[in-house]
C-alpha cells in the first residue's frame, strides 16, 4: 500500500481559486441556470435536516431547492419556509418513479438528512442512489444517507461525482479506526468520490491517491444540531458551481469551499451569541460571510 500523504491547505490560495467560478449576477440569466439542488430526506422525527440543507443551497445562491420527504414531514417542512418546493413522495409505493421525473431538471442531490432508519425508507433512498449514479447526476451523502453505505459502499465504488460528508464516528463506522485500513478500503472508491471527513480540522480525502487535505480550524465550541445540514446544503451549490468551472477536481474544491464558509459562519454567529447559537442564527450569517469571503477581493 501506498504512503498515505497528509498536506494542509492554503486557505486563501483556496479563496482566490474559488472566486473565479462564482457565477455573476446577470438580468440575461433565467432561473435555475445557478443551480437546482435536490434534498432527499425528512421524516416525522426529523424535519428541521432537510429544511437546513435546502434553505442553505438557496442561501449561498441556487436558484431553487426541492426537498423529498415522507409524506408526515411534508406539511412541517413546507411551514417553515415558502421558497422551498416539497415533494411528499418517500413513503409512497411509486415513490422512485416519481422522484425520477424531477432528477432530469436538477443539478446535484443531497442525500441523506433526517432520512431516518425506517427499512423501507433506506430501501427506497437507496434504490434513488442507484438511479442518481445511473443518470450521471452528481450526489452528495451525508447523515443516514451514509449508514445505507455501511454494509454497502460498493454501491458508490467506481462511480464519479460523488462526495461523501462523514463525521468522525460516521467515518469509523465507514472505513474502520485504523488509518492504514481505512485508507485501503478507501482506495477501492476509484478516482470519482472525494470524502469530506468532518471534525475540529475537516479533511479532505481523494482516495485514489492516498492524499488528505487538512482545512484549518476555525468556527466555535458551540457544536449545535445541524450544522452538517448547512455543510451539505452549502456543498451541493458549490459542487455545481465547480462542476460548471473548467477547474480540475471541481469535487474537491468545493469540499473545501463548503468546509471552509461552514466554519466561518459558525464563527460569525458565535460572535454575536456565544452558547446560546443555533443552526438558524448561522444561516442569518450566510449573505454577509459569503460576501466577506468569496466577493471581497480586500480579504485576501
Amino acid at each position: 500500500m501506498s504512503k498515505i500523504i497528509e498536506i494542509p491547505v492554503h486557505a486563501q490560495k483556496l479563496l482566490t481559486i474559488f472566486r473565479t467560478i462564482i457565477p455573476k449576477l446577470s438580468n440575461g440569466k433565467y432561473k435555475g441556470q445557478y443551480g437546482r439542488i435536490g434534498v432527499i430526506g425528512g421524516s416525522l422525527e426529523y424535519t428541521g435536516a432537510p429544511y437546513f440543507a435546502a434553505i442553505t443551497a438557496m442561501k449561498v445562491g441556487a436558484d431553487l431547492s426541492h426537498v423529498f420527504c415522507h409524506t408526515n414531514a411534508a406539511a412541517v417542512i413546507k411551514s417553515y419556509s415558502p421558497d422551498l418546493i416539497v415533494h411528499p413522495v418517500l413513503d409512497r409505493e411509486d415513490a422512485v418513479e416519481e422522484i425520477k421525473h424531477w432528477l432530469e431538471r436538477l443539478h446535484v442531490i443531497v442525500i441523506g438528512p433526517g432520512l431516518g432508519r425506517d427499512p423501507s425508507i433506506l430501501k427506497t433512498t437507496t434504490d434513488v442512489i442507484k438511479l442518481c449514479l445511473e443518470m450521471r447526476k452528481p450526489i452528495v451523502i451525508d447523515a443516514d444517507g451514509l449508514f445505507i453505505l455501511n454494509d454497502n459502499i460498493e454501491l458508490v465504488c467506481g462511480k464519479r461525482d460523488v462526495i461523501l460528508t462523514p463525521n468522525v464516528i460516521e467515518f469509523e463506522r465507514l472505513f474502520g479506526k485504523d488509518t492504514a485500513t481505512a485508507h485501503e478500503k478507501m482506495s477501492l472508491l476509484g478516482d470519482g468520490v472525494v470524502v469530506l471527513e468532518k471534525g475540529a480540522h475537516d479533511k479532505i480525502h481523494i482516495p485514489h491517491t492516498n492524499e488528505v487535505y487538512t482545512m484549518p480550524i476555525g468556527g466555535s465550541g458551540r457544536r449545535c444540531g445541524g450544522q452538517g445540514d448547512l455543510l451539505s446544503g452549502s456543498l451541493a451549490t458549490f459542487f455545481y458551481w465547480s462542476l460548471q468551472s473548467n477547474q480540475p477536481n471541481p469535487a474537491y474544491l468545493a469540499a473545501c469551499a463548503s468546509s471552509y464558509f461552514v466554519k466561518k459562519i459558525n464563527y460569525a454567529a458565535f460572535q454575536k451569541l456565544g452558547r446560546s447559537l443555533v443552526a438558524s442564527d448561522m444561516i442569518n450569517e450566510i449573505s454577509s460571510v459569503f460576501k466577506t469571503e468569496f466577493e471581497n477581493s480586500s480579504s485576501d
